[in-house]
């Protein structure tokens, strides 16, 4: 989730009910050399909420120096890599690269086990094996385990699958049943609904699921589950005005918690995010891109809100139907080629 989960999406995230968020993964080598970038997204949680840093690499002294790190800013957990399929980690043998080096991997969680005290935790997060010839997820897991991880969050896909196809359920569960009972196993992958969430749990045994990309522009899942599991009933889809209200607060982190220069980058993201699936959010994510001033595109938030509430207030139904084949054709044409316009949906008012 690198530049995704960072503080204000983190923040949004918990006070909508997530139990524990992670830091962005951030490079164990770039985090001891100091680099600017690196060590400025490793932001404790506001409000002294416990959170996770996540690093990654395959030189157990920059892991246990950069765990340190972690610590020192206020780590409730320390979470290693090993499942991340991107090229440019794999390239240099980390992430979900490290399933083919068991033992070096067994060795890092020894490394960061022995550089934090007792009483944090050292996760590990990884993949149902790097493809279909090597699908070692319940050994994987219990070699770490004898390391010293205390829990571990499986991804049901291989990393030659990266994001593609769908999560399983088996090898999730292979590691639930290999591990013991008291080291926690967490579930992860295709998680966007209370369906998916219960059948994660329901095929695995789990004890806890991790929700990545599912909550990208819908954090209210979160709410969603919180209710599921304390048998309250579930709040629903949010209303025009609560879409509106989180828009704000993660506008106003963004603002406040961002650096100068990604504060742009960072606006148009949520105003993708929570424009989706509205009447006239595909034409207003092609304007957002028409200035580059991070107060007028604010402006522009607000009144793209401020329109949807009043066609609500007049009693204005509003619908939104596929776009015809033509033009999604000409739209994908157009992305490739650069062009930002979509033709993803057209929208229609009916009074």
């Amino acid at each position: 989730m690198e530049a995704v989960t960072d503080l204000p999406f983190r923040t949004i995230c918990e006070e909508l009910g997530a139990s524990l968020t992670f830091t962005e993964f951030l490079s164990a080598e770039a985090l001891t050399r100091g680099a600017a970038k690196a060590v400025g997204r490793m932001w404790p949680s506001l409000g002294g909420r416990r959170f996770a840093v996540q690093i990654f690499g395959r030189e157990p002294e920059a892991l246990a120096r950069a765990a340190g790190m972690a610590v020192d800013v206020g780590a409730s957990i320390v979470d290693i890599n090993m499942g991340c399929p991107a090229k440019k980690v794999t390239a240099g043998a980390c992430g979900s690269a490290l399933m083919r080096e068991p033992t070096l991997a067994a060795a890092l969680v020894a490394a960061v086990r022995r550089a934090v005290p007792a009483a944090i935790p050292v996760t590990v997060k990884h993949r149902a094996g790097w493809d279909e010839c090597t699908l070692n997820a319940a050994e994987f897991a219990r070699s770490l385990v004898d390391a010293g991880a205390a829990m571990i969050t499986v991804h049901g896909r291989t990393r030659a699958q990266g994001f593609s196809g769908a999560a399983r359920m088996e090898p999730i569960a292979a590691v639930r049943a290999e591990l013991p009972r008291e080291i926690l196993v967490v579930g992860n992958g295709d998680v966007k609904d209370a369906t998916a969430y219960l059948r994660m749990k329901n095929e695995t045994g789990c004890d806890a699921v991790m929700i990545g990309r599912g909550a990208m522009g819908n954090p209210w899942i979160f709410r969603t589950l919180a209710a599921l599991e304390t048998g309250q009933p579930d709040p629903g889809p949010p209303t025009l005005a609560e879409r509106r209200v989180v828009w704000r607060r993660h506008a106003a982190l963004v603002l406040e918690h961002s650096p100068d220069k990604m504060r742009l980058h960072e606006l148009r993201k949520t105003l993708a995010w929570y424009s989706r699936g509205l009447y006239g959010g595909s034409g207003f994510r092609q304007r957002s891109f028409s200035t580059a001033d991070p107060a007028a595109l604010h402006e522009m938030g607000e009144a793209f809100f401020a329109e949807l509430e009043a066609f609500e207030v007049a009693g204005t139904r509003l619908v939104t139907v596929p776009a015809d084949p033509i033009a999604k054709a000409l739209a994908r044409r157009n992305r490739r080629e650069g062009d930002r316009s979509e033709a993803d949906e057209t929208c229609v008012a009916v009074s």
